[in-house]
């Protein structure tokens, strides 16, 4: 197979898990983000959603890295 081809499959599987986690769950909310109200204050911080999008984006760009 091809490098451009892996790439591409690379990048539905990650397509795929993240539609299907969004689907599973809230859609942007993840168990592990921190949501707090207090009255008319609210306060979100994506902890989950943060460090699931990085590691989506670093195992990307480390793939698109080896094939440059």
């Amino acid at each position: 197979m091809s490098g451009f081809g892996k790439v591409l499959m690379t990048i539905a599987v990650i397509l795929f898990v993240i539609g299907l986690s969004m689907q599973l769950t809230k859609i942007g909310r993840l168990p592990g983000d921190i949501l707090i109200r207090k009255g008319n204050t609210t306060f979100y911080f994506p902890i989950a959603t943060s460090i699931i999008l990085s590691i989506v984006l670093s195992v990307l760009l480390y793939i698109i890295g080896r094939f440059k």
